[in-house]
């Protein structure tokens, strides 16, 4: 087994081909194909509740790589990718109910929804860059929830909308087991769209952006592109993840898009690793469990006796809203380079164990 993942002493890559490829070692390759082949055979072995833990891990891990991609890769501070998820949730709705577009053909039309008009709201990136930037983002987060509030022809206003089942040739795929599946094939794809655009040109050309814009822009990057298309295709991957969040719940409200999520976004990156696609899903796999677990923790708590005093029960209703924002702090504070970046460590110590070097 050794054989599989360790490499010769010294690297001996030689061009772009060898030194961006996915998968740097045939083990790593095995790997992700034996986890894929685990994920398939899921629904066979796991209830609904797991089930439903696992599709709202990877409906929120494709949102989060889609501000992953824009923030963590190119820069680009983001304080509105809800309201792209959001416009995303209602599009696929209102194209199903209003005009009968199938739900499987729905959902990437609201993604590219989403992704005209957060190139719209990208073009001042084009000249506005850090704060005031995010400042620009958290203007268009307000501007959309006000329109997903007021247009009742599109989002039904503040009762919401109710999105039909998925169906895929006239067959409706109800139930967690396979609504399963259709969450894991968006996620394959758009993930494997994300790895591989980063070994690109255009990929690299975000880098450069994020690195140093200046730097970027004399070797000859076109900031205003990049810049444009990074929103582009940020928020195609928010209006992919709330439109397969929407005819999963099978409603979807107004009063949901709001900047909670936007922040709740920004620490899955913050968590998972910035710039990092596979810490993408990391920190949207910490932030759906973090709510359980401590769920879980504070039932322990309430069956001890000094668990149901008053005071100490008001106390821990109140910690798990404030456990989030301690997460977000700590992991700055102690591993700000994420989930990511502890578990190449971790690879790296077993690849060169019990040597030191």
């Amino acid at each position: 087994m050794a054989l599989l993942t360790a490499r010769p002493c010294g690297d001996f890559r030689t061009g772009y081909a060898a030194d961006t490829t996915i998968f740097p070692t045939r083990g790593s390759l095995i790997a992700c194909l034996a986890g894929l082949a685990v994920l398939a055979i899921a629904p066979a072995f796991l209830d609904r509740y797991a089930l439903s833990l696992l599709i709202l891990i990877g409906i929120n891990g494709i949102a989060a790589l889609g501000l992953n991609l824009l923030t963590g890769c190119t820069g680009q501070i983001s304080l509105g990718h809800a309201a792209f998820f959001g416009l995303g949730a209602f599009g696929s709705t209102y194209l199903n109910n209003r005009w009968g577009v199938p739900v499987a053909l729905a959902i990437p039309l609201a993604g590219l929804i989403a992704t005209v008009v957060g190139m719209v709201v990208g073009l001042p990136a084009a000249r506005i860059k850090g704060l005031y930037l995010a400042i620009a983002t958290l203007a268009a987060q307000y501007i959309l929830e006000d329109f997903f509030a007021r247009a009742e022809w599109f989002t039904g206003g503040a009762g919401g909308a109710f999105a039909k089942p998925y169906s895929l040739l006239g067959f409706q795929l109800k139930g967690e087991g396979l609504y399963f599946y259709v969450v894991l094939a968006h996620l394959v794809v758009l993930y494997v769209y994300a790895a591989n655009l980063l070994r690109t040109r255009d990929g690299r050309a975000f880098v450069a952006v994020r690195d140093h814009y200046l730097s970027a822009e004399v070797m000859g990057i076109n900031l205003t592109r990049y810049k444009v298309l990074a929103f582009g295709i940020s928020t195609f991957y928010a209006g992919v993840a709330g439109a397969l969040l929407a005819h999963y719940v099978s409603f979807v409200s107004s009063e949901t898009i709001n900047i909670l999520l936007s922040i709740q976004f920004f620490a899955m990156i913050i968590i998972g690793g910035m710039g990092s696609v596979m810490g993408s899903l990391m920190g949207a796999a910490f932030m759906v469990l973090l709510p359980e677990a401590l769920e879980g923790a504070v039932h322990l708590l309430k069956a001890t006796t000094w668990g149901n005093i008053p005071g100490i029960l008001n106390g821990l209703n109140f910690a798990k809203e404030a456990a989030i924002g301690l997460v977000i702090v700590l992991f700055l504070i102690f591993e700000p380079q994420g989930l990511v970046h502890r578990w190449r460590l971790i690879k790296a110590y077993w690849k060169l164990y019990p040597f030191a070097h």
